[in-house]
């Protein structure tokens, strides 16, 4: 084999790649014999078929099946001699092959850009830590506590208020008509907050315990039965008992009702939980301090190829008088969004940072749990869109590098208050709604957040693009 450079500009180099004939026959010959094993014709004993009869009938697809293999084979050669990482696709353009020939082509690469990743060193961040004071986790305490609805029997001549739980029986009909679906058995009610029908709670206010009451309410649009969707119905209410919630004892007991070896155990497990929940966010916060000075990195040449097909997804859908009004903005983005990926993705291959199947069961079986009841739609979901795994994968691997950059570059450690905490988020969520606001008035289709940051770039196979 032979390799020649042809053109270099920039990123972007030429070669000819040349096979002499005794290689390229020797290649066609073993072919040939592989496929005389597997071929029985009409007057030949298996694997006695001459070459030129199957040459006649099968050359054309064997010289394909050659030409694919030595193609692969010796583009990847010649681009590991010369030392060429390609990025994006290279392009592949046949100047000579065939039965008794040698074989010749160009080769059309986009060299990965040099990067240098020192750059990093220099990258600064706030490490934030956060002090939860204990009247912060006494307040948590206390949610958690206000939520356990504990409820009491009330005496039998207490009527019913507002808070109170009510379990009653009722049998509803439309003009006078039943349907299906009308009744109900111990049906309980948290009154004032409004979960079965809207309003109906109300007309539940002030009846003691084995009163009847005739309620009147609208059924809801999504009823089942379709024909009664909004129709006025009249609920027959039978009350079977009045039950008043009562105020939880915050004590050890309430803490092992709640998963805490002791009430102690409980303020440790809240203030941390408090805690990490404030640091997962401003995680995130340090996370865009670190790629917005990625994004300000220096590299001499971004590939072109790649630019380009940024641009076109960035102006997917857009109205040519709408991209010609915003092409510099969409430029702008395209190379930030480029040159973020290229860089974070070297500095993952260079620190081997992968994201592993196990990583990516984990992330999944987490965002399950947030879905109780809905694990097997989640899961059809992933089954039957692979591109949804591979962003999942995508952010996992941006994060992973992320976390890594963080070791590596200066923190600048800062202890904060709750309140403080919340303010930073606060102002960062701001922030981020003001920009969201500026895109939508200049462009309605040049939305970005932090979440669209270019993933790292993959290899791409080789494409074929003339045969002459």
């Amino acid at each position: 084999m032979k390799i020649t450079l042809e053109n270099s500009k920039g990123l972007n180099k030429d070669f000819k790649i040349s096979v002499d004939k005794t290689t390229m026959t020797s290649y066609m010959n073993e072919k040939y014999d592989e496929v005389k094993k597997n071929i029985v014709l009409k007057g030949f004993r298996p694997g006695k078929v001459p070459k030129e009869i199957l040459q006649k009938q099968f050359g054309k697809q064997i010289m394909s099946e050659v030409l694919d293999k030595v193609l692969r084979e010796t583009s990847t050669k010649a681009l590991e001699e010369k030392k060429i990482k390609p990025i994006g696709q290279p392009k592949i353009d046949l100047k000579t092959y065939g039965e008794d020939k040698e074989l010749e082509y160009i080769i059309s690469v986009t060299e990965y850009p040099k990067i240098d990743l020192k750059q990093i060193e220099n990258i600064n961040f706030d490490d934030y830590s956060v002090k939860v004071e204990a009247k912060e986790v006494e307040k948590r305490i206390e949610l958690i506590a206000a939520h356990q609805n504990k409820f009491i029997d009330a005496e039998d001549q207490i009527k019913s208020k507002e808070g109170d739980l009510v379990v009653f029986d009722y049998k509803a009909t439309v003009e006078g008509s039943e349907f299906k679906g009308n009744e109900g058995k111990n049906t309980q009610l948290v009154l004032g907050k409004d979960l079965f029908i809207k309003g109906f709670d109300k007309h539940l206010i002030g009846y003691k315990k084995n009163d009847s009451v005739n309620v009147e309410a609208n059924l809801p649009e999504n009823f089942p039965e379709k024909e009664y969707q909004n129709k006025k119905a009249v609920f027959n209410c039978k009350i079977l008992a009045i039950k008043h919630k009562q105020d939880v004892k915050i004590d050890d007991e309430f803490a092992k009702s709640v998963g805490a070896k002791d009430l102690t155990n409980l303020k440790e497990m809240v203030s941390q939980q408090v805690s990490e929940e404030l640091i997962n966010s401003l995680s995130l916060i340090t996370s865009k301090q670190i790629i917005k000075q990625i994004e300000k990195f220096k590299i001499e040449e971004l590939p072109k190829n790649i630019l380009d097909e940024e641009f076109k997804i960035l102006t997917q859908g857009m109205k040519e008088d709408e991209i010609k009004k915003n092409k510099k903005s969409l430029e702008d983005q395209a190379k930030s969004r480029i040159k973020t990926g290229l860089i974070m993705n070297e500095y993952g291959e260079k620190n081997q940072i992968n994201v592993t199947e196990q990583e990516m069961q984990n992330e999944i079986q987490k965002q399950l749990r947030m879905m109780p009841g809905q694990e097997k739609m989640v899961q059809e979901y992933y089954q039957k869109n692979p591109s949804v795994l591979a962003n999942l994968r995508g952010s996992l691997y941006e994060e992973k590098i992320i976390k890594s950059i963080k070791e590596k570059a200066k923190g600048n450690k800062k202890n904060i208050s709750k309140d403080q905490a919340e303010k930073i988020i606060k102002d960062d969520n701001k922030i981020n709604q003001d920009e969201i606001l500026a895109k939508k008035s200049s462009s309605k289709t040049t939305k970005l957040s932090e979440k669209s940051k270019k993933q790292p770039q993959k290899k791409t196979k080789l494409k074929k693009v003339s045969k002459k």
